[in-house]
C-alpha cells in the first residue's frame, strides 16, 4: 500500500517508517517539523536504504496538502500529526485546540475530496480519564480528559467516528497508545524532545548523561506500590509495527475499529529507574517533587482485543526498551543536534 504519514517525522512516525517499509509498503511524509527534525528522516533513509518522499508541509495548510495528494495516490492516511506535551497543553488551550483540531478537520476534507477513505489516528490512553476499570480494556468508558492535549484525542475520535457513522465508505482505526519508550536498536533513530522532557524516559537518559542535574519523581504518595505512578511502557519499535497490523483492520473494511497498544504490564516510576539502571550498568539520581496536576495513579491496558484481532502483540520487555533509549541517548549526546 502506499501510505501517507502526517506527522511522520516524529519519534513514533520515524519509528513507523521502519517497520512499514520492512513490511513492503510504501511512505510518503508530511510533516511542519514544528517539533521533530528533517535530520531523523535523513537517519530512517540510512536504516531502510532509500529516500522517503517528504513534504514540508503544514496539515492546517489547505493549499499545500491539497499538493500532496494530487501528487500522489494514496490507500491509507496514518496522521501523527499534533502538538502533545500535556504541560504546555494546559499553558497554551487555544493553541492546542487549534492545531489538533484544524489539522485533522483540513485533513480529512482533503482525502474525502481525493476519495482516500481510510485513515489510523494517533489516539492515546489519555482518553480513558482516571480509568473505571484496569487493566483497561477498549469497552472502558472513555472519562475526562485531565489536560487540553487528552482532550484534542478525545474530541477528535468522536469527529472520526461521527463521519465514519456518516458515510460507510470510511475505515477508521483508533490507536489508543500506552507510554512508548526505547529506540530503533541502531541508536541512529530515538526521542528527541525539544527542551525539557514531559516524559520520563527522555529524562532519565539526559540525567544519567549529564544534561539534567537529576530525575523530577512527581509524586511518591499514590495509591501504588512504592507510592509513584504506575504506567504502561510499550517499545516505539513494537508500537510502530501495531500500526502496520493495524493496516490489516483498513484491507478488511473494518468500519470504525478501536484498539489499545500497550504490553498488559504496569511499572512505576521508582521500577523504570531501576530497570534503567541495571540495564546500563549506571545510577541515575533523583528527587520526588510535588504531584503534577491531571496526573493518575494508575494507568496499563488489556492488549487481549489487537492481538486477537490484528495478530499483534508487543515483544520487547522493560530491559530492551531502557537499553534501547540508552544507546540512543549515548550515541546522540544533544539529540539529532549532534
Amino acid at each position: 500500500m502506499r501510505i501517507l504519514l502526517c506527522g511522520g517525522a516524529g519519534f513514533i512516525g520515524t519509528h513507523t517508517i521502519v517497520e512499514l517499509d520492512k513490511a513492503g509498503h510504501d511512505v510518503v511524509v508530511v510533516d511542519n517539523l514544528v517539533n521533530s527534525n528533517e535530520e531523523a528522516l535523513r537517519r530512517v533513509t540510512k536504516i531502510i536504504g532509500k529516500e522517503i518522499p517528504f513534504y514540508n508541509v503544514d496539515c492546517r495548510d489547505r493549499k499545500g496538502m491539497t499538493r500532496v495528494f494530487d501528487e500522489n495516490k494514496f490507500d491509507a492516511v496514518i496522521h501523527f500529526a499534533g502538538l502533545k506535551a500535556v504541560g504546555e497543553s494546559v499553558a497554551k488551550p487555544l493553541e492546542y485546540y487549534e492545531n489538533n483540531m484544524n489539522a485533522t478537520f483540513v485533513l480529512m476534507d482533503v482525502m474525502r475530496q481525493h476519495g482516500c477513505k481510510n485513515i489510523i489516528f494517533s489516539s492515546s490512553a489519555t482518553v480513558y480519564g482516571d480509568p473505571a476499570i484496569i487493566p483497561i480494556t477498549e469497552e472502558c468508558p472513555k472519562g475526562h480528559c485531565t489536560n487540553p492535549y487528552g482532550q484534542t484525542k478525545s474530541m477528535l475520535e468522536e469527529v472520526l467516528i461521527d463521519v465514519q457513522k456518516a458515510d460507510n465508505e470510511w475505515n477508521v482505526v483508533l490507536l489508543r497508545y500506552f507510554n512508548p519508550i526505547g529506540a530503533h536498536k541502531s541508536g541512529l533513530i530515538g526521542e528527541n524532545p525539544n527542551g525539557i522532557p514531559n516524559n520520563l524516559m527522555p529524562y532519565i537518559t539526559q540525567t544519567a548523561i549529564g544534561m539534567r542535574e537529576e530525575l523530577g519523581v512527581f509524586g511518591n504518595d499514590y495509591d501504588t506500590p512504592d507510592g509513584t505512578g504506575v504506567r504502561d511502557y510499550i517499545h516505539v519499535c513494537d508500537l510502530a509495527a501495531g500500526h502496520v497490523a493495524a493496516l490489516s483492520a483498513i484491507e478488511r473494511k473494518c468500519g470504525l475499529a478501536i484498539y489499545n497498544l500497550g504490553t498488559g504490564h504496569g511499572y512505576s516510576v521508582l521500577d523504570v529507574v531501576k530497570a534503567f539502571e541495571d540495564a546500563n550498568g549506571l545510577k541515575v539520581p533523583y528527587a520526588i517533587k510535588p504531584r503534577r496536576p491531571g496526573d493518575i495513579a494508575t494507568c496499563y491496558c488489556n492488549p487481549a482485543k489487537a492481538k486477537a484481532e490484528l495478530g499483534w502483540e508487543a515483544q520487547y520487555g522493560i530491559e530492551d526498551m531502557c537499553r534501547d533509549s540508552w544507546n540512543f541517548q549515548k550515541n546522540n549526546p544533544r539529540g539529532y543536534e549532534g
